[in-house]
């Protein structure tokens, strides 16, 4: 072999080794974190456990509530959770009644609708065991019991919105969502609330 081929040889062999050596450090790192799996735990990371979430704003979750009828509160199907319409019900059992726009203010059936969430929080826990194996909130139904020129029943449900989203965090704690108004609703409560979340486990 010739001194020019082995140069060539010397290069080539080089080149080769160099390009082996950089796939096996680049490739890896591209790949690193792309699976779904491990977005999701980057993304449970960030955001923060539910549970967590709850003890820092200070917030104790009533008993769950006992069925007022024929029906379960909560029911887990495969990956997903479906809540029963719930209503504001306080820790000592008594709901919150009043019309909206006559017996109560928005900013009092604001505060119903965010007690409403606490109980449906409760009722999902139950049946999981754990609010942080709840994926994300996907659709929410909120029912406000209003006057008939009472027009702000997206600001009423809002304070189960924006509960949903302290306790599972901006992307994970907001889901499609509707808002209407109701003639009356059972017992005279001021808001009735159904829910579906996203679950893993």
């Amino acid at each position: 072999m010739n001194e020019n081929q082995s140069r060539r040889t010397f290069i080539r062999e080089t080149f080769l080794v160099g390009a082996g050596v950089t796939a096996g450090v680049c490739l890896p790192s591209l790949f690193r974190g792309s699976s779904p799996q491990t977005a999701v735990a980057a993304e449970k990371d960030k955001a923060g456990s539910a549970e967590q979430r709850l003890k820092e704003l200070g917030i104790e979750l009533p008993p769950p509530p006992k069925p007022v009828a024929v029906y379960i509160p909560a029911v887990h199907v495969g990956d997903m959770v479906y809540s029963s319409g719930h209503g504001p019900g306080r820790v000592d059992g008594e709901p919150v009644r009043g019309r909206v726009g006559d017996d109560l203010t928005l900013k009092q059936g604001y505060d119903a609708a965010r007690l409403t969430g606490l109980n449906v929080l409760s009722s999902v826990r139950s049946v999981l065991g754990d609010l942080d194996k709840v994926v994300r909130l996907v659709k929410v139904l909120g029912m406000v019991n209003s006057t008939a020129d009472f027009t702000d029943h997206p600001k009423v449900v809002n304070g189960f919105s924006e509960l949903m989203v302290q306790v599972f965090g901006e992307k994970n704690g907001k889901g499609a969502r509707s808002a209407v108004g109701m003639g009356s609703l059972p017992g005279n409560i001021p808001c009735e609330i159904e829910a579906i979340f996203e679950v893993r486990g």
